[in-house]
């Protein structure tokens, strides 16, 4: 992994790769590094070859060493494309389904003993990392083979775990210690890092317990999208793996705005099912439950879209984690501001609180404000000689959260002294708090739909040359004059132009997004500060005109990231950027005026990952279609809206194109589902499918028919004009696998182009409400929403 970052690693013989490779020191984080690094190598000696009008000598044996069956699924599927790997691929692909299918050990037994040995993750004794990302194929079982040395007999264990009356998937953490006690477990100390997200067939408590054995020097555990991951099973694996200093539990955030629900049948459930302490005395940082010594090195934690997270487990958190540093609750639903507002109050040591879209309130911010409290006596007593967590905070993320009032916003703002990332979107912060904020140290300034206008932005601005990210579209004030307050006029003190000025001559930005008050003149001024831009954002309210556009490749030759919406394109602004900027890996445009083709999608870009074209192609054909696979080869991630052209060929097109796509979006994309969906299942590693007003060809079974098929989906969203029998199916429970979240929308018809005279009234269709079906680590809630979601 050292060796690939070099520019002479390409130059390496063959004779001596080969030689690295098979030895049994060879150290990568995946398979997934391994066949990169041999892909790389291989592209080169080809080109190399092709340009020398050579014969090529066959080297492509060399990829026999990399272990297909570990792959993670998406790697796999979006390798079948490859000239040099596709067989492989497709073997992975096998290997992993078969692998699926296999319930008990001794289905692993009778693979026979070449494919045990393709069951054992790399290890070795300078291991730092394990990546098991995207593996749905991996167990506990191939875990502990994992662990065990290459001399034992593994077909014996697998016999005797077999015959034990209890299955090794469903053993108690005591029947598993004991196993693992009578095995000779090897040591591999120098793992700091264990990726265990999106394994969904991974027995957590077992896992934990080879970790504890195996890896005692664990730091990091990432466990993302697993729902079985709870609080009681993060309490198991700091008891166990007392050195973890850094958990991360993120899973999908919830759609649903609580706000906007109209009807809640099965309403997410407000308490913890685990045993807690309750008035614990902050005097005795030792008088409380016995494992609180386990958790003192844990400082950051994230829990992410947790729906099933309440107060309770805050409150066990708040009293084990003593050291917790940095804490992540974006999207946790569940949790009120009395109890986030507990836990602020109990870990004083915070420098980082994100909690984005939660119910962060009046409450939250007073306990951020306010002195640390010693509890005595029944009451609390405000220390007055240390700090409030809020001088102290070095990120601050309450986006969305606008039941904080002004007066809040004014009392935290000017208490943050050492804050270097902020965001405030969707709340309701004016100029008069953004001028309370005294801090000079921000490298990030999210204020996107927020009321600040030019003069307090410059301020800001001007006392923060740091800033590396700058988000302002949704700001309507900035399009606006200053009112003079004194004589109740406008003044053209600050202009947009000055607050450009400011910019251009301050930071030095890698992100900005831009909105209300920037027009075909701001790229010029913020040219200084964007030179080394990474990510644009151009949303509603900008106008930066075809010129400055076109002229962003020269000014911004870094550019990975460029999304543009309610713009004027054209397709000499679109061959520039796909021509010219070679480090691009999301394109975004939407709801653009102008007047593009294919032409405009000419160009080769290897590098692009993420492509999303919203209402500006209607015009795309199959042959379009076939067009665009070939330019931007390697896509993760597809969106089309209002490609009206295309039809059910289209799957076909989009899944041979595109193989290891794991986001698809397509909508009102003509009559591509009026026969079914068949071809886009072929796209093994989906992870979120939207299928809306594409043809009424989906039958009723089709969300537990892709689920089925689909080892790593979790969302699907549907719309009832496409279902060829009236209504969709929900799976239960059980049956969902990794499923976490279904969105069924529903339309009603609206007449439109009425003549009474000569023709009948047309209808189309318009939007009614959504059903949002979600699952968490404890139940299922169904909700309907007035948006569209």
């Amino acid at each position: 992994m050292w060796a690939i970052s070099m520019n002479y690693f390409v130059d390496i013989p063959y004779e001596l790769l080969l030689s690295c490779v098979k030895n049994i020191n060879l150290t990568v984080d995946s398979e997934m590094h391994l066949a990169d690094a041999l892909l790389i190598w291989l592209d080169a000696k080809t080109a190399r070859m092709e340009g020398l009008n050579g014969n090529e000598d066959d080297c492509t044996c060399i990829l026999e060493q990399i272990c297909t069956t570990l792959l993670p699924l998406w790697f796999a599927a979006e390798k079948r494309s490859s000239c040099h790997f596709s067989k492989f691929a497709d073997e992975s692909i096998n290997s992993i389904f078969r692998l699926l299918k296999i319930p008990s050990p001794s289905s692993i037994i009778a693979l026979g003993d070449g494919h045990l040995h393709d069951l054992r993750i790399r290890l070795t004794k300078f291991s730092k990392k394990v990546n098991l990302s995207s593996c749905p194929q991996i167990t506990s079982l191939m875990i502990l083979l994992s662990v065990l040395p290459s001399s034992h007999n593994i077909g014996s264990t697998l016999r005797s775990i077999e015959q034990s009356p209890i299955k090794f998937d469903r053993l108690r953490r005591d029947q598993c210690s004991l196993l693992l006690r009578s095995l000779p477990i090897l040591s591999f100390e120098a793992v700091q890092e264990v990726d265990i997200s999106k394994c969904p067939r991974l027995q957590l408590d077992t896992a934990i317990e080879c970790f504890c054995t195996s890896f005692p020097s664990l730091r990091t555990l990432k466990a993302a999208f697993l729902l079985n991951f709870n609080i009681e099973t993060l309490s198991h694996l700091v008891r166990k793996c007392p050195m973890v200093y850094e958990v991360d539990l993120t899973t999908d955030t919830s759609p649903i705005i609580k706000s906007q629900v109209c009807t809640s049948p099965d309403p997410i459930p407000q308490k913890s099912n685990l045993s807690l302490n309750a008035g614990l005395n902050d005097l005795n940082p030792l008088y409380m439950n016995p494992f609180r010594k386990s958790g003192l090195l844990l400082a950051k934690l994230t829990l992410e879209g947790r729906s099933d997270l309440c107060d309770s487990d805050l409150q066990y958190i708040s009293d084990v984690f003593v050291s917790l540093q940095y804490l992540n609750l974006r999207g946790c639903i569940s949790l009120t501001d009395v109890g986030i507002a507990s836990l602020l109050l109990k870990c004083r040591k915070l420098h980082s609180v994100l909690v984005c879209d939660t119910y962060f309130g009046v409450n939250s911010v007073l306990a951020l404000c306010s002195s640390p409290s010693y509890y005595i006596a029944g009451q609390y007593i405000e220390n007055e000689h240390l700090e409030p967590v809020a001088f102290n905070l070095q990120a601050l993320h309450m986006g969305g959260c606008n039941r904080v009032e002004e007066p809040s916003l004014l009392k935290i703002m000017s208490q943050m002294q050492k804050l270097k990332t902020l965001c405030l979107r969707d709340t309701n912060l004016d100029d008069a708090a953004l001028y309370k904020f005294g801090g000079s140290s921000l490298e990030v300034l999210d204020v996107s739909n927020t009321k600040v206008a030019q003069a307090a932005l410059a301020h800001l601005v001007g006392r923060n040359p740091g800033l590396k990210c700058l988000k302002l579209r949704g700001c309507r004030n900035l399009s606006q004059q200053e009112r003079d307050t004194q004589k109740g006029e406008f003044s053209s003190v600050y202009s947009c132009r000055e607050l450009l000025n400011t910019i251009g001559k301050t930071l030095m930005l890698e992100e900005i997004a831009l909105g209300w008050g920037f027009s075909y003149s701001s790229l010029e001024a913020l040219k200084p500060a964007i030179s080394s831009l990474r990510k644009i954002t151009v949303g509603l309210g900008g106008s930066l005109g075809e010129d400055s556009l076109g002229r962003l490749p020269n000014i911004c030759p870094m550019l990975e990231s460029i999304a543009i919406y309610f713009q004027v394109l054209s397709d000499s602004i679109i061959l520039k950027i796909m021509a010219n900027l070679k480090n691009l890996l999301v394109l975004a445009l939407c709801y653009c005026m102008g007047d593009i083709s294919i032409l405009s999608f000419k160009f080769c870009v290897p590098n692009l990952r993420k492509l999303k074209l919203e209402r500006v192609t209607p015009w795309m054909t199959n042959n379009d279609l076939v067009v665009l696979t070939k330019s931007c080869a390697n896509l993760i991630e597809l969106s089309l809206l209002g490609c009206v052209l295309l039809n059910s060929e289209s799957q076909q097109i989009i899944s041979h194109g595109w193989p290891g796509l794991v986001s698809i979006h397509l909508e009102e994309c003509g009559e591509m589902t009026t026969k079914g969906v068949s071809s886009l299942l072929d796209c093994k590693a989906l992870e979120d499918l939207m299928l809306r007003h594409n043809g009424p060809g989906i039958k009723k079974s089709f969300i537990s028919h892709a689920v089925s098929k689909l080892p790593l989906l979790r969302k699907v969203s549907l719309d009832m004009c496409d279902a060829s029998e009236g209504e969709f199916e929900i799976p239960d429970y059980a049956d969902r696998y990794f499923l976490s979240t279904v969105k069924i929308a529903r339309c009603k018809s609206q007449r439109y182009g009425l003549d009474v005279q000569f023709v009948e009234a047309r209808r189309r269709p318009v939007h009614k409400e959504t059903l949002v079906v979600v699952w968490n680590s404890k139940t299922i809630s169904r909700t309907v929403v007035k948006e569209r979601l």
